[in-house]
């Protein structure tokens, strides 16, 4: 049988890498996109290392983005992420991956979707996970986006060219609600563990947040040493399961366990004295201790930061007129955070964005062992 040919693009975007498909390449029914990007990553795999695949056998490297042209006004592009599963027959449309954000506006400029003038572009992508606009903001060389610069971001080695993502009005991108329970914070119990104080969070991506302490942990943690504990990661996932259902992202805890994505479940604690970080976070990302941090986790992250009563801005106090500076296992990230309350109380975000570097690895063809669908 003659192996399957789709055209494609292998970029890193942010601490991600993952396959670049145009829409016009893939089948028109969307029910057909979750074989062929299972079989390009190499999934399902046992041995967890996607070696008959363009995975990587982490959930960082198994990714892939579809990008096409706009089906809104305000938008130049549409951008489709899906994570795929390393072990598991299973593809998930329903969060977006802010690394691979950062990827889309540079596809997007050098496959001719988006023309620019000038030396620098400016992209306004719809990701159609969340229904949200992200616009990135990157320099160009010699008509194609920029990929030499001297920003270094943790988790990358070298240096690259600076790109400025901002996720606009990112709340409720998975639930509709950027406080899904009406709370900044509840306390959920957690079969098998006991009640734990939680904050249920959801811009960019739905999010759970505990503190290390209540988990007996220093939250400085290795993402080795996290896989390493079996009862804390059967804990984590418990939590992310009790999350999902209180938050209504799955109807029962059949549903919850089944999608390894959203909401990711994370633990925060304060940093030590005269650290260059406001607070340090660890997080669990499709059922694996994330090397660095997703950046949708980060919005997610910095916002509940600027809730006062979160768990997140319990271990960070107030800090005001500044970049919010978390610490992760790779270093620490600088993530904005715009975020207001109204006259009757209400929460609202404007705005989250970061700088990230990427680069276009490959491009040609991309050959897999299944035929295409009918």
């Amino acid at each position: 049988m003659r192996q399957y040919r789709l055209p494609a693009v292998f970029m890193r975007g942010g601490t991600s890498k993952g396959l670049m498909l145009h829409r016009r390449d893939l089948p028109p029914d969307r029910r057909a996109w979750a074989p062929l990007f299972l079989a390009a990553m190499g999934s399902p795999d046992p041995f967890g290392r996607q070696l008959d695949g363009m995975g990587g056998g982490l959930s960082s490297l198994s990714k892939v983005c579809v990008i096409g042209p706009s089906s809104r006004s305000d938008a130049d592009v549409d951008y489709t992420f899906a994570q795929v599963q390393i072990k598991s027959a299973h593809v998930d449309f329903r969060p977006n991956c802010g690394n691979m954000s950062s990827a889309v506006g540079p596809f997007a400029v050098d496959e001719g979707l988006v023309r620019v003038q000038g030396d620098e572009a400016v992209v306004r992508i719809h990701n159609t996970n969340t229904g949200k606009i992200i616009v990135a903001r990157f320099g160009m060389d010699e008509g194609l986006a920029a990929v030499e610069g001297g920003l270094a971001i943790p988790g990358v080695a070298g240096t690259g060219a600076p790109l400025h993502l901002d996720f606009l009005d990112p709340a409720g991108a998975t639930t509709g609600r950027l406080l899904p329970t009406g709370n900044v914070a509840d306390m959920l119990e957690i079969p098998g563990f006991g009640p734990v104080r939680a904050s249920m969070v959801d811009a960019s991506n739905a999010c759970v947040f505990v503190r290390a302490a209540d988990l007996g942990l220093l939250g400085d943690e290795a993402p080795a040493a996290i896989e390493a504990d079996a009862r804390l990661m059967a804990r984590l996932q418990a939590i992310r399961v009790a999350a999902s259902i209180r938050m209504g992202v799955a109807v029962d805890e059949a549903a919850a366990t089944a999608s390894t994505a959203v909401p990711f479940v994370a633990f925060v604690a304060p940093c030590a004295d005269g650290s260059a970080a406001d607070f340090q976070a660890r997080v669990l990302s499709n059922g694996q201790a994330h090397r660095a941090l997703p950046l949708g986790v980060s919005v997610c992250l910095a916002t509940a930061a600027r809730l006062e009563g979160s768990v997140v801005h319990g271990v960070c106090g107030a800090v005001h007129g500044r970049d919010l500076r978390i610490a992760m296992p790779s270093g620490v990230l600088p993530v904005t955070a715009v975020v207001h309350r109204d006259a009757d109380g209400a929460w609202n975000v404007e705005r989250g964005g970061f700088y990230r570097t990427q680069r276009r690895l490959f491009e040609g063809t991309l050959l897999l062992r299944h035929p295409p669908p009918a």
